[in-house]
């Protein structure tokens, strides 16, 4: 017994550690479920590299859903929703130069953000009480990014992955949940003026707050319970759209307004 709880310990770790080469190197890596299975050792292998990572000094700002969009499951094979790490290195200003060179495999996906002004600490939670805790929500832009190779994922791999979590952008029009209809916001998303991307909240689990409900109900027993302040990226509104140098992307929720994210060419 003792010999499969350490053989398990050392897989969990190989795989944080492959998966912290391929960010090293700028590389992408095999998948790591030969190493991993279940969510559970996934979660446990994401972990080990948020705990390196608050080690080497970043700091945690919010979390990210993913897998809420019904699209994506089912490219992915994957039916339940997972989520990762928001690092404050990982935020990037409204129309600003984003260096794509950082990302590995990035697409773009617009969202909705929600930012919290209560703790919510323990839980399970209700609808009602999340809506209590969030301050204000935001448009936004998540760019996701796989350190595996051609996206090549299961949900163990994509949650070892940091939810294949990469970077996002911001709008700068808070708004109240007070009247607002996320369900039915319609989202629009541009490359270059060209449209790419269309949805709307009902896209994200029903609801955008769903996501959140899962989300602080799930992590609010942890060590990562949301507090103050925290950002949450709900999930994708529609489909995700491949980034290339020199792109320039704005996406549109109503309601909410619209942000842009710019990358280097």
């Amino acid at each position: 017994m003792q010999d499969e709880w350490s053989a398990a310990v050392d897989a969990r770790a190989h795989a944080a550690d492959r998966l912290a080469e391929a960010v090293r190197s700028g590389k992408p890596c095999a998948p790591v479920r030969d190493m991993v299975s279940t969510a559970a050792e996934g979660y446990a292998v994401q972990e080990i590299n948020t705990r390196r990572a608050l080690e080497a000094g970043r700091r945690v700002v919010g979390r990210k859903v993913g897998v809420t969009n019904p699209l994506m499951q089912k490219q992915f094979g994957i039916d339940e929703p997972d989520f990762g790490m928001l690092f404050a290195d990982m935020a990037y200003l409204d129309g600003l130069p984003i260096p794509v060179e950082r990302f590995l495999q990035p697409r773009a996906e617009a969202e909705v953000a929600l930012v919290f002004g209560r703790d919510l600490v323990g839980g399970p939670f209700t609808g009602a009480e999340v809506i209590r805790a969030v301050e204000f929500a935001l448009v936004a832009i998540e760019i996701a990014d796989s350190r595996i190779a051609d996206w090549d994922i299961t949900l163990a791999d994509t949650i070892a992955d940091n939810a294949s979590a990469g970077a996002y952008v911001l709008g700068n029009t808070p708004v109240s949940l007070m009247g607002l209809d996320l369900r039915g916001a319609a989202m629009t998303m541009t490359r270059g003026g060209q449209e790419v991307s269309t949805g709307s909240g009902a896209a994200c689990l029903g609801h955008p707050l769903n996501a959140a409900v899962w989300l602080a109900s799930r992590v609010g027993r942890t060590d990562h319970a949301l507090r103050a302040g925290d950002v949450v990226l709900t999930g994708s509104l529609g489909p995700i759209v491949p980034v290339g140098p020199g792109d320039d992307f704005e996406a549109h929720v109503d309601g909410l307004g619209s942000v842009r994210a710019v990358f280097s060419s």
